[in-house]
């Protein structure tokens, strides 16, 4: 028998998002375990302090206020909650109390969702997680704002207050405007906003602005069927035009675009339709330069037209950065966002290179991403490593073939190091012959350094070992990390090599539990966190996945967590080694981005003594599991 209830909860909730993502089948299941809670007005649903419920909350029917407690007892109310938004999401990332209250306005029914039936549909379905992930770590906007509709809440108070009186800064105004005269043809008009690619033209006549037409009027119109190509733009322009002067806020932009349901503002002389246009205003800019927002950097770099806007928006990355540290989101959040803008960067400046050639790729390719951005772990800006993959073919047509490829690495290397990605020192590029291979080279190559390793074919694979696919066809990449997995079935003795390897940095203290620094050079007395902490434990916890065959998990801390499953009675070693492997990187990133650098060397007497302690205790891991390794793989101290 058909459960109606359910069906009727599910065809509520497929229209907002998360739930949007899942599929029909999986949204019913959800439906049948969800509760439906009615609430008269002003009672509480939680209160802070009080322990993570076993649900998150969305609203049916009725209005929900979420408030923040003062320092007085007073709330305040820093949010409403109305039809479609969620709330109460802590439990589903951390078990922590709840620090906000969650009191009804109104009379209100909530449907309330087990956290135990969502948690394992987000964790599988990539969209749904990617969309938790972002809502969760991106608070940091003014919750007043339009773009916040509809999206969830961490429950997070501190991070709902306005980012520097955001709203109070002065509008992004675009000054090179494209102008048309109200009897210009749809037709052309549309041309003309394709060419320059834009999204918008104004409409004047004597140099005074008349109205602004979009593409969104092109669809209501044109799209429609309504009206014909040949129609002047006057019939479908927005008029009268909403005009403002320069000292325009962007808090007065926002209110007027949502009063008057517009996305566009004129910017004139004295703020009236009666003097010359100096400017536009649009929502999109106003959103992007907020620059708070993971969702609206993505939607920003994959619209950069060009490597200078992208820069711009690195910049911003950056800034997010910063303030996801300051607010101590826990790293493993922080280091899934980063990686997604950092990739959708390195996709936008390959789908641009690929404009610029003269023609299309000959054959399929792979843009693999090594290293620190492999591994998701690619924080600051250091230096870029990269390598391409691309299909077999024939003899005679292998070294054209891998002339194109050179070429577009070229125009993908260059420009990955204007928006801050230097070039790697040792030339591990993809713009390097040796490093754009076809799919038959590159299985040659990997061959030869599993079959017969020496000290440079470690060090390459303790780099190549660890790449993602950033761009291009997945088949080559998977087929790749296939065949690695399998010569090192064939030659277990290469894993005792690597496990030697793996060693060759000792625990960073000395005697007397002292940092051990270095001794000469430009960086002299300083601690090299990254040779001595952070790649000791990368180092382990790759030959130690690699011993388990464990696939698609290249992410240090991720790597020791699936170890900890597979080796319990180590567990506790493994999960040690996931925290400081965490702990380190974020120690570095702060570093780095207090000293505006790569955060690689730090100075001792810069340290509290308090960090000094963490450091230490991070050490103890590397240690131990250094030690784990010498017994597992039987490797002699005198090796």
């Amino acid at each position: 028998m058909k459960n109606t209830i359910a069906a009727r909860i599910a065809d509520f909730l497929k229209d907002f998002p998360p739930f949007s993502l899942i599929d029909e089948i999986q949204l019913l299941n959800i439906s049948k375990e969800v509760r439906v809670v009615y609430f008269e007005k002003n009672k509480s649903v939680f209160s802070k302090g009080e322990k993570g419920h076993e649900q998150f909350y969305i609203v049916n029917k009725g209005a929900v206020d979420l408030q923040r407690v003062k320092e007085n007892g007073e709330s305040e109310t820093i949010d409403k909650c109305d039809e479609g938004d969620i709330f109460g999401l802590r439990p589903l990332f951390a078990k922590e109390n709840y620090l906000i209250n969650a009191e009804t306005e109104e009379e209100t029914i909530l449907y309330a969702v087990p956290i135990s039936v969502f948690k394992p549909i987000a964790e599988a379905n990539i969209k749904v997680g990617n969309f938790l992930l972002e809502s969760f770590a991106s608070n940091t906007r003014n919750p007043y704002s339009t773009e916040h509709k509809g999206k969830l809440i961490s429950d997070t108070p501190e991070e709902l207050q306005a980012d520097n009186m955001f709203e109070l800064q002065s509008v992004p105004v675009v000054k090179k405007i494209i102008t048309t005269g109200p009897g210009t043809t749809i037709r052309n008009a549309a041309e003309l906003m394709s060419k320059k690619r834009i999204g918008s033209i104004v409409i004047v006549k004597d140099e005074l602005p008349l109205g602004i037409v979009t593409d969104v009027d092109f669809r209501k119109t044109v799209a429609t069927g309504k009206l014909g190509i040949d129609t002047p733009v006057e019939e479908i322009m927005t008029s009268p035009v909403i005009c403002y002067s320069k000292q325009l806020t962007i808090a007065q932009a926002q209110l007027t675009m949502m009063k008057h349901n517009i996305n566009h503002i004129c910017i004139t002389k004295d703020g009236t339709p009666n003097t010359k246009v100096k400017g536009i205003v649009s929502e999109h800019d106003i959103m992007v330069s907020q620059g708070n927002n993971p969702s609206v950097l993505m939607k920003a770099i994959n619209r950069a037209g060009s490597t200078k806007k992208l820069k711009k928006i690195r910049n911003k990355i950056m800034l997010l950065l910063k303030g996801y540290l300051n607010q101590n989101i826990p790293l493993t959040h922080i280091s899934k966002i980063i990686f997604e803008l950092n990739d959708a960067t390195i996709k936008r400046i390959i789908t641009r290179c690929i404009q610029k050639m003269n023609t299309p790729p000959p054959v399929q390719f792979a843009w693999l991403s090594l290293g620190s951005q492999g591994r998701k772990e690619q924080l600051l800006h250091t230096d870029q490593d990269n390598a391409l993959i691309f299909d077999d073919v024939p003899e005679d047509k292998l070294e054209d073939t891998r002339e194109y490829f050179l070429q577009l690495a070229k125009k993908v290397t260059k420009r990955l190091g204007i928006i801050g990605y230097e070039f790697c020192p040792a030339e591990m590029m993809a713009r390097n012959p040796k490093y754009c291979l076809s799919y038959s080279e590159w299985k040659a190559k990997f061959s030869d350094w599993i079959v017969e390793p020496g000290a440079d074919e470690i060090l390459l694979c303790s780099i190549f070992f660890d790449y993602d696919i950033s761009y291009g066809d997945v088949r080559l990449s998977n087929g790749l990390a296939d065949h690695i997995y399998q010569e090192i079935a064939d030659y277990k003795k290469f894993l005792n090599i690597l496990a030697s390897s793996a060693l060759r940095n000792p625990t960073p203290l000395g005697f007397f539990r002292q940092f051990l620094v270095e001794r000469d050079g430009e960086n002299r007395d300083f601690f090299n966190i990254k040779k001595r902490a952070i790649t000791p434990l990368t180092d382990a916890g790759r030959v130690l996945s690699l011993s388990y065959n464990v696939k698609n998990i290249s992410n240090t801390a991720e790597r020791f967590e699936k170890l900890a499953q597979l080796e319990p009675q180590n567990k506790e070693l493994y999960l040690n080694c996931s925290y400081s492997s965490k702990a380190l990187l974020k120690f570095r990133t702060r570093h780095g981005i207090k000293n505006k650098d790569s955060g690689r060397f730090i100075n001792l007497g810069d340290l509290t003594k308090e960090e000094k302690i963490k450091l230490k205790r991070c050490f103890k891991s590397i240690k131990e599991v250094q030690d784990l390794i010498k017994i597992k793989f039987e490797i002699s101290p005198y090796l």
